[in-house]
């Protein structure tokens, strides 16, 4: 059982930047792909960014496109910690931002973190 606890969020004004952490515990974090999701008030949950370690210092990663070039998602797998960089914020950004993880091991195994607030406004 994989556990996630995100951290970070908070109320920042357009252009602002902020960074999300989300800490894992209880599973081999190397081994997961981890992502980043987000979801708006009477919206649908939705992809941001995801990472997974393809080998020695390098990883695919990949970005919804309308965070690409204002996001960078990165991830310490000796901290066992997966990062969210959001520069150039916008107020559409305005979202819970959850944590994923997930492997496929003979089936899929997936979790989420609890959802950390940002909010973009003046």
């Amino acid at each position: 059982q994989v556990q996630l606890v995100e951290s970070g969020g908070g109320l920042v004004q357009p252009g602002g930047s902020l960074r999300l952490s989300c800490a894992a515990s209880g599973g081999t974090f190397s081994s997961y792909t981890m992502g980043w999701f987000r979801q708006a008030p009477g919206k649908e949950r939705e992809f941001v960014a995801t990472i997974r370690w393809t080998g020695p210092s390098t990883y695919y990663k990949d970005y919804a496109d309308s965070v690409k070039g204002r996001f960078t998602i990165t991830r310490d797998n000796a901290k066992n910690t997966v990062y969210l960089q959001m520069n150039s914020l916008r107020p559409e950004d305005t979202a819970v931002y959850y944590c994923n993880a997930h492997r496929t091991i003979g089936r899929r195994t997936e979790y989420w973190g609890q959802g950390t607030q940002v909010t973009v406004s003046s």
